[in-house]
């Protein structure tokens, strides 16, 4: 990471590293999850399942983003973005130890409802805070490095999702998910002196695209 990336955006990659690691764990085996558990080897099932708690989760985190986001701006302070940020992704944590409760395809339409709320907090706060604190003129290089690190995690993380399964099972496996995400909220906090709670004209500077 570059050295000369600030304080905050570095631990918001550095957090958001740890969340999108944590959940890319579950890329691989989510859907094998759900025959196993949930359809109880039912192929068919479990693909109606698994599509269902998609929609589920997409619709859920696609209606609620705009909303937050005009509340959000509409509010003075970073006192809002910052809380949004760190409950949704605590809330997060919450979802995989779900999943090891579920036995019916409707805890985990649920679940996703209640993940598709934890996003929809955390996302447009996330961005709202790392781009108002992104350095002048490294718009580019920060948003890239983001990505990259995020991307390496995700990628990682799904590659070690199926071994580690295999080995430890789906209940270690979910526990990791949730231990990664708690991580990434503590790392937040961490935060809380550096984020300006009575003023969000500090740095500003036009987002850019921002896949989570």
């Amino acid at each position: 990471m570059p050295s000369l990336i600030n304080k905050i955006v570095k631990m918001l990659i550095v957090s958001d590293f740890f969340l999108n690691s944590g959940w890319g764990l579950m890329g691989p085996i989510f859907a094998i999850f759900i025959v196993k558990n949930i359809a109880v080897g039912n192929i068919a099932e479990a693909a109606k399942v698994a599509g269902f708690s998609a929609l589920c989760f997409w619709i859920t985190k696609s209606l609620l983003q705009i909303p937050i986001g005009r509340y959000l701006d509409k509010n003075h302070g970073e006192r809002d973005d910052f809380w949004f940020m760190v409950l949704g992704t605590f809330m997060m944590a919450l979802v995989p130890i779900g999943y090891l409760l579920s036995t019916q395809p409707w805890h985990i339409y649920a679940l996703q409802f209640f993940y598709a709320i934890a996003a929809a907090l955390n996302f447009p706060s996330w961005s709202a805070i790392f781009t108002r604190h992104i350095d002048r003129g490294k718009e580019a290089v920060e948003w890239g490095t983001h990505s990259t690190v995020s991307g390496l995690g995700v990628g990682i993380a799904g590659g070690l999702g199926g071994i580690a399964v295999a080995y430890f099972g789906f209940a270690s496996v979910f526990i990791f998910v949730s231990m990664f995400s708690v991580l990434a909220g503590f790392l937040l906090l961490t935060l809380r002196q550096d984020i300006s709670f009575r003023n969000k004209k500090v740095i500003r500077t036009p987002a850019q695209r921002h896949i989570k």
